[in-house]
């Protein structure tokens, strides 16, 4: 017999509509059931899930449909929202102490969702992501799908904004009624796009009016879904946004020592023995994540291209010195079109 906790559980989960969370529950019923020696009434639970799996999410076109772990957008909605699903772990990031923290956080909460609701509370699962470009953003929202074992959607803005007023307020209705249907990680990136300060010299109508939509219909959401937004730049986001998240989680360039961590383990099996930080040290100062991900990358593409079990340090380094060359070369190019913006304005 299923136990209290577990038949709590399966009702919660049918008033929310989360499929997903109440075939898990009603596994673990099954699995329970077998460990009591009831084998026939384990077997018929595990058919009769299996038949539930495959059936869901058969009808409509424009609804999220699920077949046992995948969802997949239909109709409209895949113009919007682009899904995949994720392996990614935390493990594989190298992040500060405090943003490691507050995802542990998100995750622990997340695990425990039927016993914190129990109590008439929310875990958190409304996030915005802070910090520069290449930081670790983008792959933070597919670590916390990996580690949840949820797909990840990638809302599309350049499918959401349009020019025709009222419309891109109602593809964002869609978006969030997906929210509700479907659990998964949202993930909205580059959101100051739209989550920039109303009154701002470039701000349009129609913007306004989208912000002002993603306020009511964030404040107003109570499914299982994970929403994420993230912006490299935090200081143009509108005051009232702040409010609406659980958290925000600010990224910042990987400090020396936290890069050479990263190369090691972005290396493997790949790794030279000894791997020599003191000689990296110097060459990854002003990387981001992604772009010290890249040359590390490159180095093992160039081992295996040799028919090599190891990465030879010198390769690596000069994929690191690479990548420090370019990143500065864009560096300069912003600022010099940032600088002949401001003239061009005066």
């Amino acid at each position: 017999m299923a136990s209290s906790d577990q038949l709590k559980a399966l009702i919660k989960s049918h008033i929310s509509r989360d499929d997903g969370q109440f075939l898990s529950v009603a596994m673990q019923v099954a699995a329970h059931e077998a460990k009591l020696g009831h084998g026939k009434l384990a077997i018929e639970l595990r058919e009769m899930i299996d038949a539930a799996k495959a059936r869901i999410g058969q009808d409509a076109s424009g609804k999220l449909v699920a077949i046992g772990s995948a969802a997949k957008p239909r109709g409209e909605l895949a113009n919007l929202l682009t899904v995949s699903h994720p392996v990614n772990r935390l493990g594989d990031m190298v992040l500060d102490e405090i943003a490691l923290t507050q995802l542990q956080r998100v995750l622990k909460e997340q695990r425990h969702l039927a016993r914190i609701k129990e109590h008439g509370l929310s875990p958190r699962r409304k996030l915005l992501l802070v910090g520069p470009p290449g930081t670790g953003k983008t792959m933070t929202a597919s670590a916390l799908a990996g580690e949840l074992g949820i797909p990840l959607f990638l809302v599309r803005l350049d499918s959401l904004i349009t020019k025709f007023m009222g419309e891109t307020a109602s593809k964002l209705r869609q978006v969030f009624d997906a929210v509700t249907d479907i659990r998964g990680v949202y993930f909205f990136d580059e959101f100051d796009a739209i989550g920039s300060q109303r009154g701002m010299a470039n701000d349009v109508g129609e913007i306004r009016r989208v912000l002002n939509s993603f306020l009511q219909m964030i404040e107003q959401d109570t499914s299982n879904s994970l929403i994420i937004a993230a912006t490299n730049h935090g200081d143009i986001l509108d005051y009232a946004l702040f409010r609406r998240f659980d958290d925000v989680v600010e990224y910042h360039l990987p400090t020396p020592v936290q890069a050479t961590d990263l190369i090691r383990s972005r290396l493997g099996f790949f790794a030279p023995k000894p791997l020599r930080k003191d000689a990296l040290l110097g060459r990854v100062e002003g990387l981001s994540h992604a772009e010290i991900c890249r040359a590390v990358d490159a180095a093992i593409k160039d081992a295996i291209l040799h028919d090599q079990t190891k990465v030879q340090p010198a390769e690596l380094g000069r994929a690191l010195e690479e990548r420090r060359l370019i990143s500065a070369k864009l560096a300069q190019n912003t600022k010099h079109l940032s600088s002949h913006a401001g003239s061009t304005a005066r």
